[in-house]
């Protein structure tokens, strides 16, 4: 993939789609499912659910990255 994971996600392709499966952010992000899901129950990440799906923007993991990225350099 190359790059900074920020720089990726908010250079979106527009073949890309805009709402990720758990799967697909994970990895994305590179850590397991279950650090995803623990990052959402703690309101680190946010989600859409659309019926019994719940998905992640593209916009979400930027946020998420540039927060994690403020609190590395504090």
């Amino acid at each position: 993939m190359g790059g900074n994971i920020e720089t990726h996600i908010q250079n979106h392709h527009p073949d890309e789609p805009r709402l990720l499966t758990i799967k697909e952010a994970s990895e994305k992000l590179r850590i397991s499912k279950a650090k995803l899901y623990d990052l959402i129950r703690s309101h680190q990440l946010a989600t859409v659910q659309i019926g019994r799906r719940r998905l992640i923007t593209t916009e979400a993991l930027a946020a998420l990255v540039h927060q994690l990225q403020q609190e590395s350099m504090a």
